[in-house]
């Protein structure tokens, strides 16, 4: 009987991880959102709701609220780059808290 060799811990983490990560849109988004922003955009502005492909984000001023209209349709190819499907269609940004 021959052993198999060990796995390292980050495929078996890697595995693990996704296996109990939420599905649903919302959550996938917050999990990119620093990565496909920045740190920068991510600081200001918090992804708070998602409905039928309409992304809810609350900036913490409103000139973050203004830029972030701007930048939608940019950003919105980038969540579908990262997220690898069209499952954003529209942002809708308000400042406030989260």
């Amino acid at each position: 009987m021959r052993r198999r060799a060990p796995r390292p811990i980050a495929t078996a983490l890697a595995t693990f991880t996704a296996s109990i990560a939420p599905a649903t849109v919302l959550a996938q988004v917050q999990g990119i959102w620093g990565a496909v922003v920045g740190d920068t955009i991510a600081a200001h502005a918090t992804v708070v709701a998602e409905h039928d492909g309409v992304l809810e984000i609350v900036c913490d001023e409103s000139v973050w609220t203004a830029e972030l209209e701007l930048m939608g349709p940019d950003l919105i190819d980038r969540l579908t780059a990262s997220l690898g499907r069209p499952a954003i269609v529209s942002l809708r940004c308000r400042t406030g808290s989260s």
